[in-house]
């Protein structure tokens, strides 16, 4: 049987990660041939790079390589992000900074690189998170790199789609991944932490990658042709009843 993504070349970003390692694997078992980047080694993908995404020429070379090993990119997904916890007053401008290079500005770097040679029908996602729509005082340079990065992709959508290049978005809430798992094992009480996360959520659970992975699917299947420009939430009904 065919799969959705037959014949498709993939970048995918933050491939190291919880949510970009499910969606390699989806793409990939779903016909796609997938470039793996992350900052860090990945386990996933048909061919694997390492790259520093606030880094120009490492950006470049990790697209070079990838055309190079796998061909011309039609499917591409940032869901590389860096975080740090704290307000306002107490993150230093600095992590503002970089959180932005490689959150905003990575997604930047490589739609530049890409975009230029992308076919008509070609797509590109970026993941955002709840936190870009509510004030989020615990990890105030993640939101708002989150809600530039919204913006960048309505903004993208505008000017890529008369070459039929689809830009949208994903939000999740609270996903099972190891980096979510952490914080819940950083609190004084896990379990009490992780029992008060679930209550944020009306469907009572954290999100699984795989959840999202079948939406990062959607978007860049033929199924969403007529999609762009558009913000998806997955977060259980979080983003209603903000708590």
């Amino acid at each position: 049987m065919a799969g959705q993504l037959d014949g498709k070349v993939a970048i995918v970003t933050g491939a190291a990660g919880g949510i970009g390692a499910a969606i390699v694997r989806r793409f990939v078992a779903e016909g796609a041939r997938v470039a793996a980047i992350d900052s860090r080694e990945c386990e996933v993908g048909t061919a694997r790079f390492v790259a520093d995404l606030a880094d120009d020429r490492a950006t470049a070379g990790a697209v070079r390589q990838a055309r190079e090993a796998l061909g011309r990119v039609e499917l591409f997904v940032h869901a590389a992000a860096a975080s740090v916890p704290g307000g306002v007053l107490d993150t230093p401008a600095c992590d503002f900074q970089h959180l932005y290079d490689v959150n905003v500005v990575g997604a930047v770097r490589l739609i530049q690189a890409l975009a230029p040679t992308m076919d008509e029908g070609s797509s590109i996602i970026l993941l955002s998170s709840i936190n870009a729509r509510f004030a989020t005082p615990t990890l105030a340079a993640y939101a708002a790199s989150k809600a530039a990065l919204e913006s960048l992709a309505r903004t993208a959508a505008c000017e890529l789609a008369p070459r039929g290049i689809r830009v949208n978005a994903i939000a999740p809430a609270s996903i099972d991944t190891p980096l979510l798992r952490g914080s819940f094992e950083r609190a004084d009480d896990p379990a009490a932490a992780e029992a008060a996360n679930r209550r944020r959520h009306p469907l009572a659970r954290l999100g699984t990658p795989e959840e999202v992975a079948a939406l990062a699917l959607f978007l860049a299947s033929e199924a969403a042709a007529w999609i762009t420009g558009s913000v998806y939430a997955i977060d259980g009904g979080a983003g209603v009843t903000r708590q």
